[in-house]
């Protein structure tokens, strides 16, 4: 018996990163597991490899998370080919390195869109499946930026700040409902995911992680699976008693 087995999962921005080590770790746990990214082929990559592992565990799909009538298309899709929902991982995200004098307005606005309004849209229409499901978990992927400002992190500090406060007015929310639905943040630090590439510019990416690692109390950066061993926790059975809080993933940077 897994963790999660006889679960439906959504997974965004499942392509690489977070969402593909989170996808696999749900299947391998016993779950049934939608993939869902802009980038359909890397999606599709991700759910055949877990299908070669574990035949019939995943499904992808293309999905703009910021696009409304995309959110509700794909939940349509989940609900006709696995029958319902019990695990929303609101994962696709993307970032930007600006002040608040130097972002753009165009980019703040991607930004929240992406960061944000998915977390918005995805838990709003996956709620209403969900509950048919007989309840479940919501488990938003935040950032520790959104704790801890940057004075070069504007949009991003913003975008992942309302993240966490969106996690727990959606968990009053249903708790007010009893609707046996849960919803909780997780709020990594540094990760070693493609998301930190932009980071080593034209550098040498292992000396720019082993940089990064430095400003980390336990001295180095983070894995993939660090976080979705959070977030296995937080959809598993195992946290029935946990909702309207963040787990932080951090290296002990937030203690500083």
């Amino acid at each position: 018996m897994g963790r999660v087995d006889g679960k439906i999962a959504l997974v965004t921005g499942a392509a690489q990163g977070l969402g593909a080590a989170t996808a696999i770790m749900l299947a391998r746990e016993g779950a049934k597991v939608a993939l869902t990214d802009i980038n359909l082929a890397g999606a599709q990559e991700q759910a055949e490899a877990i299908n070669a592992e574990i035949a019939g565990a995943a499904i992808a799909f293309e999905q703009d998370v910021a696009d409304e009538k995309s959110w509700q298309r794909v939940l349509d899709d989940i609900k006709q080919q696995f029958g319902g929902l019990n695990i929303l991982v609101n994962n696709a995200g993307i970032g930007s390195v600006a002040s608040v004098e130097d972002e753009t307005f165009e980019k703040w606005q991607q930004v929240h869109a992406v960061d944000l309004d998915s977390v918005f849209l995805g838990c709003k229409y996956s709620i209403p499946l969900m509950s048919e499901s007989g309840g479940g978990s919501i488990v938003n992927i935040s950032s520790i930026s959104g704790i801890i400002a940057g004075h070069n992190l504007a949009a991003y500090n913003s975008a992942k700040a309302a993240v966490r406060h969106l996690s727990k007015s959606v968990a009053l929310h249903c708790a007010r409902a009893r609707n046996k639905i849960r919803s909780n943040s997780i709020h990594p630090v540094f990760i070693d995911t493609p998301i930190l590439d932009g980071m080593a510019g034209n550098n040498d990416r292992a000396a720019a992680l082993e940089k990064l690692g430095r400003q980390i109390p336990i001295g180095h950066i983070g894995q993939p699976d660090d976080v979705a061993y959070a977030v296995l926790y937080l959809a598993s059975d195992e946290s029935k008693f946990v909702t309207g809080t963040e787990i932080r993933v951090d290296g002990g940077i937030s203690a500083m």
